[in-house]
């Protein structure tokens, strides 16, 4: 977000975090913006309500975070209604063509940027979570969930094609450690 949030501008800024799951991200976001003393307006939106029930607990207590129900492909919101859209960990569960589709429909509602992180596909990634989820954890859903995640991924060669086919943008992609992918796309509206 400095990166984004230039000196000369707004110590405001709005974000819609699609797919928020349990709300973490809205809850660590506004502490950083506390820290740099900027305000803000953070709109987690989740479609289930098993997540939005646990994003409520979570973010209880969080000035500036607002919990919306609804669904990522079709955001309850007017055009370039926020200044981010962020989804993290969430693309990854979706088609190409579905990525793309959700890519110009954020492109609408995001006024500077869109930011994806999410899990980048890779041999290491697949068997190191195989292995550190056997170690880890005794829960089933984690033991199989978690590698089924890293094989719906994408390469990072993917993503980039991904990002350039959706046509709203030129989109810096850069590798994050662990397996992971860190895109912002900069809107310029």
């Amino acid at each position: 977000m400095a990166r984004l949030q230039g000196e000369h501008e707004s110590r405001h800024f709005s974000l819609l975090d699609v797919g928020t799951g349990s709300g973490d991200i809205p809850v660590r976001l506004v502490r950083w913006a506390e820290d740099r003393q900027l305000s803000t307006q953070i709109i987690a939106l989740e479609y289930q309500a098993v997540s939005i029930a646990q994003a409520a607990l979570q973010t209880h207590g969080s000035d500036g975070i607002f919990l919306i129900r609804g669904d990522g492909a079709t955001p309850p919101f007017r055009p370039a209604s926020v200044d981010y859209v962020l989804a993290s960990q969430f693309l990854n569960h979706f088609s190409e063509e579905a990525i793309i589709a959700l890519l110009r429909s954020w492109a609408g509602l995001a006024r500077r940027a869109i930011i994806i992180s999410d899990l980048v596909r890779h041999p290491f990634a697949y068997y190191g979570i195989r292995l550190l989820t056997r170690l880890c954890t005794r829960n089933v859903m984690t033991r199989v969930d978690a590698p089924l995640s890293v094989t719906r991924a994408f390469t990072m060669g993917e993503w980039r094609e991904i990002f350039q086919r959706a046509d709203i943008g030129a989109f810096d992609v850069r590798w994050a450690f662990p397996f992971r992918m860190l895109a912002i796309g900069s809107l310029g509206k």
